[in-house]
């Protein structure tokens, strides 16, 4: 990993080092536009034709049967299982906290205004299953939506050897999924989005992928005939501040969990001492020669870097500059800086918390921005799945105190009809 010197750094180079490593986004949208086209025009047909070209596809069903989730539950080792019951049950309790509530005011006497929320009425899921197939994603995005409430939630994944894994369709039923299409890529975006005959179009499209997946959600997300997404997601991404009370060990770990997914994924570690740092690189050294991702992960250390600060605010500073993911605050008494972060997706606060718990089973959600978007977004969560509306009641008496605010600003704006709509009523 790279090392630089948080005060040896220009202003220019401090941006540089908070930039991703590039992708090249106008050619990955080149290559997913005629494919998005092409299954807008013929559906389904033509996307199982590009799952046979990319994922090896050769299977008569594409949608998962009922016998196939039955099997995913009888078959399934026993400790997996557990494991993902132990996990959605904290992810449950989590996120039904989140379920948004009406709320209604008087602003004015007569004028009675509420916001009540509404589940989006179709939402597709799309869960990652190139070089690792993600039960936990299937959990994080379909409890929010059994929770929502939403009417249909369609889910997608490209399939092995024509089947998905065990795992994930067993977690799919633990979420009340039932339909589940072997479909990767963005050639799932394109259907989900546009649908054909047999396959309704959904409102909302949720969850991670690769440059591919993404360029693709990106693309439906600005045709009209398309359709909305959670977030431009990209590449997975951790910074994790350590002080000199961190155990390097578990700082190593930390960032070699987030190297492995895949070679187009950064960490950043940013400590207050060149020997901490050292000291973890030796650790990197060690731990990662007994990963089976090797290769990833030291493909994605190349991308990554170390950076010396004086302290810990220096250390959040530039963490707010970068905006990761995942943030893992390794110092002493991590509840104190708590306050001073502005842009994370997810933070993880003392030694004891990896981001793996986060990924897994704590309870938070681990579908989250990436790519400098925490700026801007928050991660998934059951208001994503929902819209609001608002409501709104006038007696006479309401309209006539309202009514020389409303009728002036719409002389102002040059709006007769606004003015009428009102002056009519009052007559």
């Amino acid at each position: 990993m790279r090392l630089y010197y948080v005060n040896k750094l220009s202003q220019e180079e401090t941006a540089l080092l908070t930039k991703r490593p590039a992708i090249n986004l106008e050619k990955i949208l080149n290559i997913v536009k005629p494919l998005l086209n092409n299954i807008k025009a013929s559906g389904l047909k033509v996307a199982l034709s590009y799952a046979k070209q990319f994922d090896g596809f050769g299977g008569e069903e594409v949608l998962v049967t009922k016998k196939e989730f039955d099997e995913a539950e009888k078959n399934l080792d026993v400790k997996i299982k557990s494991a993902l019951i132990t996990a959605f049950n904290n992810i449950e309790k989590f996120h039904v906290k989140q379920f948004p509530v009406k709320y209604e005011t008087e602003t004015m006497t007569g004028i009675s205004c509420s916001r009540e929320f509404r589940a989006i009425e179709n939402v597709g899921l799309y869960i990652p299953g190139g070089s690792a197939v993600l039960p936990s994603t299937m959990l994080m995005l379909g409890i929010p939506a059994k929770i929502a409430g939403n009417r249909r939630v369609m889910a997608c994944s490209p399939s092995k050897n024509n089947k998905i894994n065990l795992p994930l369709l067993f977690a799919a039923k633990l979420c009340g999924i039932e339909e589940f299409y072997k479909l990767g890529g963005a050639q799932a975006i394109g259907l989900m989005a546009y649908g054909d005959k047999k396959v309704l179009k959904v409102n909302k499209i949720f969850g991670p992928g690769n440059q591919y997946v993404t360029a693709a959600k990106l693309l439906v997300s600005i045709d009209p005939d398309g359709c909305s997404i959670d977030m431009p997601a990209g590449p997975s991404e951790v910074l994790v501040i350590a002080d000199s009370s961190a155990n390097p060990s578990f700082v190593a770990a930390d960032l070699l969990s987030q190297a492995e997914h895949g070679v187009d994924s950064q960490v950043v570690l940013i400590t207050t001492t060149l020997g901490m740092a050292n000291d973890i690189e030796l650790e990197l050294v060690n731990q990662l020669e007994q990963l089976p991702r090797k290769s990833f992960a030291s493909k994605a250390l190349e991308n990554s870097f170390v950076l010396i600060t004086e302290d810990i605010g220096q250390a959040i500073d530039f963490s707010n500059k970068y905006a990761p993911e995942h943030l893992i605050l390794n110092v002493n008494e991590p509840e104190r800086y708590v306050r001073n972060i502005i842009n994370a997706g997810s933070v993880f606060l003392g030694q004891y918390s990896p981001e793996s718990a986060g990924d897994y089973a704590s309870g938070t959600n681990h579908s989250l921005p990436t790519y400098s978007y925490a700026k801007t977004y928050g991660g998934v969560s059951v208001e994503a799945f929902m819209k609001s509306i608002t409501f709104q009641k006038l007696s006479r008496e309401g309209l006539e105190n309202i009514s020389g605010a409303v009728e002036t600003l719409a002389e102002t704006e040059g709006l007769q009809a606004h003015k009428n709509a009102v002056h009519i009523r009052l007559k």
